[in-house]
């Protein structure tokens, strides 16, 4: 079901975000007009102490006359009642102008419109003052100040409208194609949870944050196929290689019953019996502990340690055992410095002795097995190489999975589980391996990470 497109995160970062740019417009709005207005008002100021100085320049000669037309000259070019000029005489009598005789405080004073006799919502600015014996009065009203004002809330209305739309169209769009993703993340998940464990996410060219995440979901699907089909390719290979084992421990046993019917000795079958349940008990417990490995419980057990260390230890334990099998055991340790790794210093030697078992008792007569220690860029590089019969290409990853055996090998004892606690020991330490031909025989490149980076 597709989420609410109003719950979707980049359309409500894209409110957020337009709500901070409203609040810090109107801001910017009311400062601005704030500042324009005062500058507004100090213009019309200075405008009217001009139109004052140039009217009182008339009466320089004390020619009440002149004085007077000037007035008059003023006020009619006056438009409408946008500006206001009067002189009054000594009595209070107008003398020139287009203001009525309305008292008017001396300096400066902001009646109404109706509070000089005039209509509409203005407001005037005055400046009255002293010429000679007369008051002259000068005026301007708020008109062209209150439109600027206007044009400029106005302006910041439309740009708040225009920049809202925008970012909001934005977040619409961002937030329709970021929901189509998050749609196509859970759809994915809908199908693995309904067993198609091979979907996965469409990622495409993107590179960013939704595109990291569907790769590390991508990834950990695939770790999850892959761990459910190792599953399932455990209990096949449990079904068909425990199978005849099994069988073999059931004729045993039913042996057993009739030599034991017919008074015959039983001790011989009782103890192939016994030799049969303890190779599948062996099995199990191998089985286990690669589960346990795999689970990573043993991780606590970590402690920085030398992989030649361990390798020496080996070579010391199985080299006898290779003389006198007509075969040979060799150390080659790096004159270079080796960086410790951080392990499990047990399951590390179980690795290496599981190694050099496999190549001794499948390498065949005469086989020279030789481990190599030594730096690598990544950390330690263990090499167990040998010259005997090797393993085909398209056998060398079918020998990690458990109970797997090549054909050649079912004749001889074991369980196929080596190489797979191998692989198990080596994913718990970081760590990587590969199996390459020697030319001939077989070759096992171990990389571990240093101790610093594990």
């Amino acid at each position: 079901m597709r989420v609410n497109l109003l719950r979707s995160t980049p359309l409500r970062v894209a409110l957020m975000l337009i709500a901070v740019f409203l609040v810090a417009l109107a801001l910017a709005a009311f400062t601005a007009n704030e500042l324009v207005a005062r500058e507004l008002a100090a213009r019309v100021d200075r405008s009217l102490t001009d139109s004052f100085a140039v009217i009182s320049q008339s009466y320089g000669d004390g020619d009440i006359a002149d004085l007077t037309a000037s007035v008059d000259s003023h006020a009619r070019a006056a438009e409408g009642h946008n500006q206001l000029f009067r002189l009054s005489g000594g009595a209070g009598k107008v003398l020139a102008g287009n203001l009525g005789p309305i008292p008017v405080p001396s300096g400066w004073s902001s009646p109404s419109a109706a509070a000089l006799g005039l209509d509409g919502p203005l407001t005037f600015r005055l400046f009255s003052g002293k010429v000679g014996d007369d008051q002259l009065v000068v005026g301007a009203s708020s008109e062209q100040m209150d439109a600027i004002v206007r044009d400029t809330a106005s302006a910041f209305g439309w740009s708040a409208a225009i920049f809202g739309s925008l970012i909001l169209l934005a977040g619409i769009v961002v937030a329709v194609q970021a929901q189509r993703r998050l749609d196509g993340i859970a759809g994915t998940m809908r199908r693995i949870g309904l067993g198609e464990l091979d979907a996965r996410i469409p990622v495409g060219g993107r590179r960013d944050d939704i595109a990291a995440l569907s790769n590390q979901v991508n990834a950990a699907l695939d770790r999850l196929a892959a761990l459910v089909e190792g599953m399932r390719q455990v209990s096949v290979d449990i079904a068909h290689d425990l199978k005849t084992p099994l069988n073999r421990l059931g004729i045993t046993i039913e042996s057993a019953i009739e030599a034991a019917r017919t008074g015959g000795d039983t001790s011989e079958i009782l103890t192939q019996a016994q030799q049969e349940a303890g190779q599948i008990n062996a099995t199990f417990e191998a089985l286990l502990r690669i589960a346990q490995i795999e689970a990573g419980a043993r991780r606590a057990r970590f402690a920085p340690l030398h992989i030649e260390v361990i390798a020496e230890a080996i070579v010391d334990i199985y080299g006898e055992v290779a003389v006198e099998r007509g075969q040979s055991l060799q150390l080659e340790v790096s004159p270079l410095a080796i960086q410790a790794v951080r392990g499990d210093r047990e399951l590390l030697t179980q690795l290496v002795a599981n190694l050099v078992e496999n190549a001794l008792n499948h390498g065949g007569a005469g086989v020279a097995v030789i481990l190599t220690a030594t730096p690598s860029s990544e950390g330690v590089l263990l090499i167990v190489s040998d010259n005997g019969h090797g393993i085909p290409l398209e056998e060398r990853e079918k020998v990690f999975r458990r109970l797997y055996r090549l054909d050649k090998s079912r004749a001889t004892p074991g369980s196929g589980l080596g190489l797979s606690l191998v692989k198990a020991i080596v994913d718990l330490h970081g760590g990587t391996i590969s199996l390459e031909d020697n030319h001939p025989g077989l070759k096992a490149i171990l990389r571990f990470p240093a101790s610093s980076s594990v």
